[in-house]
């Protein structure tokens, strides 16, 4: 997919670049790229800073629409020198302005194409589970189409999804996406669907229980002990 959202708030990448170095704690860096295995540096901020400076800069330069917003996030992605202006990027989309806007698929679907880690997918995850709620006709099958991805990051984006989802999670769809990757050595698709029923089985451990004993020794030693980790 490519990005084509119209002009991007050109004050907002350079306040933010300016920012982070200022809050930046060097001697960190190379260790925050040695734990992610990160080929692109770190200037050495945490990601909750990171996410107040991104706030903060936001209510700065404030945005004019959803469009502004989309092309500054994808030139933050496509122009990022550091990881942390990265993460900016994906923090962006999680403002009020973005929340539930199907536009800014193109630019999820670029961070899990390129980002190629956990860090990226896992951030992103939460605002595609956001868009099913609001756009379940456009998210539902997209999302049954990426849980046969042949990249595993996109198959990952879709079983985790709907993590924030609670009572409203579409079991059907998550039963769906994680019987399809039941056979997947992958160690980050089994963490995935281990993940996805722990967290489901704080809204309801019987339909975890009844999945865990469906499936049986179809799932992973990896993604049974996460799914029963809560439900002894």
């Amino acid at each position: 997919m490519t990005f084509d959202a119209g002009a991007p708030n050109a004050s907002f990448p350079a306040s933010l670049r300016t920012a982070l170095a200022g809050v930046a704690l060097p001697e960190k860096a190379d260790g925050m790229a040695a734990y992610m295995k990160s080929a692109m540096p770190y200037l050495g901020v945490p990601s909750p800073v990171v996410r107040r400076t991104v706030r903060a800069l936001a209510r700065e330069h404030p945005f004019a629409g959803v469009d502004q917003l989309h092309a500054t996030a994808a030139q933050l992605w496509s122009g990022a020198e550091f990881r942390e202006e990265r993460h900016a990027a994906i923090m962006l989309t999680n403002s009020r302005l973005a929340r539930g806007e199907v536009a800014l698929l193109p630019f999820y679907a670029t961070a899990i194409a390129e980002g190629q880690w956990w860090d990226y997918v896992d951030s992103v995850a939460p605002r595609l589970g956001g868009l099913l709620l609001a756009h379940p006709a456009t998210m539902e099958p997209l999302l049954r189409e990426w849980s046969g991805h042949v990249n595993f990051w996109f198959r990952r984006a879709a079983i985790i999804a709907q993590l924030p989802a609670k009572a409203d999670t579409d079991t059907v769809l998550l039963h769906d996406v994680m019987v399809s990757n039941l056979a997947d050595k992958e160690f980050f698709i089994r963490k995935a669907i281990g993940w996805a029923l722990r967290q489901h089985a704080r809204t309801d451990p019987a339909w975890v229980r009844e999945f865990v004993e469906r499936y049986g020794e179809r799932l992973s030693p990896l993604s049974r002990r996460e799914a029963l980790k809560h439900l002894g």
